[in-house]
């Protein structure tokens, strides 16, 4: 089978097509290779990928749907993986058209292009961000999702009520994915984790924002992986007992499904930091602040729904994910002579 995988270049795009790469899938990468942040890392990760027969890679945008349309055309994926989006919440604070443009307009396209070419499933990441206001814990996929913090969480929830769309209309089998605070080895430079050992190295405060009263269920890199080529082939049938006169409670005709996908475990963010100065061997500054924008206290999931489809589970406690981030981390950077 053919394997669409968008955001390929991207941090979990990377691990994912890895995965696949490995498995000797035939894999079609497809990244616009943005500037959001430093593209060396994306070209790095690319450069790792394109050493695999069975990679081939297209530099694109999904929100060009001419150049979308083409591609689906040339080579008629029969998975698709959709991982490209505009990601990060305090960005679509300073750039909320970029959110838009690619989250909302580029997964239509990618939803378009999946219903005329017959695609047997489609998989596409959503975020733990459309939890929103709602702190009922851990957070179930039957909670409610209407009250999103940021624009970033917003278009997230649109991608499952349009997939939802076309998984009702078309019968296109859609699985949508709600990643929990992702880490690990070619991180984004963006995340937290990243953010604070780059600090350290350059003798800088890092901040921590609502003073360090946050809370975050953080999922290693691989594990995340792991769980999106357990769902793969785990696609979602059309339920056929669903009568259209009556009103739709969880259910509708739809072969569609939302799986949390995260470790599972609440952990305080002082202690995630403590666990990275103990791995580094020294304090690192603190710069404590209020809560910024458009964040949320805590997080923590509830994976028992994907268990129990896929056998999915976390593997990777926070003390080893840190350790295996900060030796990647040493080691790209020595190379590069920057440590």
């Amino acid at each position: 089978m053919n394997y669409l995988l968008t955001g390929t270049a991207g941090f979990i795009g990377y691990h994912v097509a890895e995965k696949l790469l490995k498995r000797k899938k035939k894999v079609f990468g497809l990244d616009n290779l943005n500037n959001y942040y430093d593209i060396n890392l994306k070209k790095e990760r690319l450069k790792l990928l394109k050493k695999y027969k069975n990679f081939k890679f297209f530099k694109a945008d999904i929100s060009n749907s001419t150049l979308i349309k083409n591609i689906f055309k040339r080579i008629k994926p029969d998975i698709v993986i959709n991982l490209a989006a505009q990601a990060g919440v305090r960005y679509s604070l300073k750039n909320p058209h970029a959110y838009v443009e690619t989250n909302v307009k580029g997964f239509l396209n990618i939803l378009e292009e999946c219903k005329n070419n017959n695609v047997k499933h489609l998989v596409y990441a959503s975020t733990s961000s459309v939890y929103g206001a709602n702190e009922s814990l851990p957070h179930k996929e039957t909670n409610k999702v209407d009250h999103p913090l940021s624009l970033y969480a917003a278009t997230k929830r649109s991608n499952e009520l349009m997939a939802h769309c076309y998984s009702h209309l078309y019968n296109l089998p859609t699985t949508g994915l709600r990643f929990f605070t992702v880490y690990g080895p070619f991180g984004r430079p963006d995340m937290a984790l990243y953010l604070f050992i780059e600090a350290y190295y350059k003798k800088k405060k890092i901040n921590i924002f609502n003073k360090g009263r946050m809370f975050r269920d953080f999922t290693f890199v691989e594990d995340i992986a792991d769980g999106v080529l357990k769902v793969l082939n785990k696609k979602p049938k059309i339920n056929k007992n669903f009568n259209h006169f009556k009103p739709i409670t969880s259910n509708s005709s739809a072969p569609y499904q939302i799986f949390n996908i995260g470790n599972g475990k609440k952990i305080h963010l002082m202690k995630f930091i403590n666990i990275l100065e103990k791995k580094l061997g020294h304090k690192i500054k603190k710069n404590f602040m209020p809560m910024q924008m458009g964040d949320v206290r805590q997080t923590l999931s509830d994976i028992s729904r994907l268990n129990k489809t896929t056998g999915y589970d976390s593997k990777t406690d926070v003390e080893e994910g840190i350790s295996k981030f900060v030796d990647w981390y040493n080691e790209y950077f020595k190379k590069k002579n920057k440590i």
